[in-house]
This record gives structure tokens, C-alpha cells and sequence, in this order.
């Protein structure tokens, strides 16, 4: 059912996936949950997102994490910024 799916979006206009309304939800709340603490690497934001996640649903975390970060980044929820030595991220406030 259409109703049980979000469709994501892409901040360079890419097509989006749909993805599980309930799955969806939990990733983007672990997401700005890491991010509110501090800004953080790619890397970080993986580990932190994966490790609140476990146990709350079967898939690829990490997959989820990615598409859900970038319709968030689409939304101008987070951004992404220029760091030395690695991009961060944060949450837009």
C-alpha cells in the first residue's frame, strides 16, 4: 500500500526511493538524534545511527541511513559542510 511508504527525495534532484513509513521514521529520528549531540563525519553518523537502530528492524541499517540522510539533506533538515580532514554533518537550525 502507497500509504505504508515515504517517498525520499535527493538533494542533486536524483529520483528518490520509496521506502517503509515506520522504517523511515526510526532512521530519521536516530539521524537527527546523533546529529543533535554534535556534528559528525559520514563514518561517525554510520556507527551512531547503526548502533540505535539495532534491534528495531530487519535491513540493511546502513541503506536506510543513506537514503533517509539524503532526503533529509534534500529538505534542508541537515546540510552537509566543508571540514578538514572530512565533510560533517549537522543539523540546519
Amino acid at each position: 500500500m502507497a500509504e505504508d511508504k515515504v517517498l525520499t527525495l535527493h538533494p542533486q534532484g536524483k529520483k528518490g526511493r520509496s521506502i517503509d513509513r515506520q522504517k523511515y521514521y526510526l532512521t530519521r529520528q536516530a539521524i537527527l538524534d546523533c546529529l543533535d549531540k554534535e556534528d559528525m563525519t559520514q563514518d561517525e553518523l554510520v556507527r551512531c545511527v547503526v548502533e540505535r537502530l539495532e534491534n528495531k528492524f530487519e535491513g540493511s541499517k546502513g541503506w536506510y541511513m543513506e537514503s533517509v540522510k539524503l532526503d533529509l539533506e534534500a529538505r534542508r533538515s541537515i546540510e552537509r559542510y566543508r571540514s578538514k580532514p572530512r565533510d560533517r554533518y549537522r543539523i540546519v537550525r
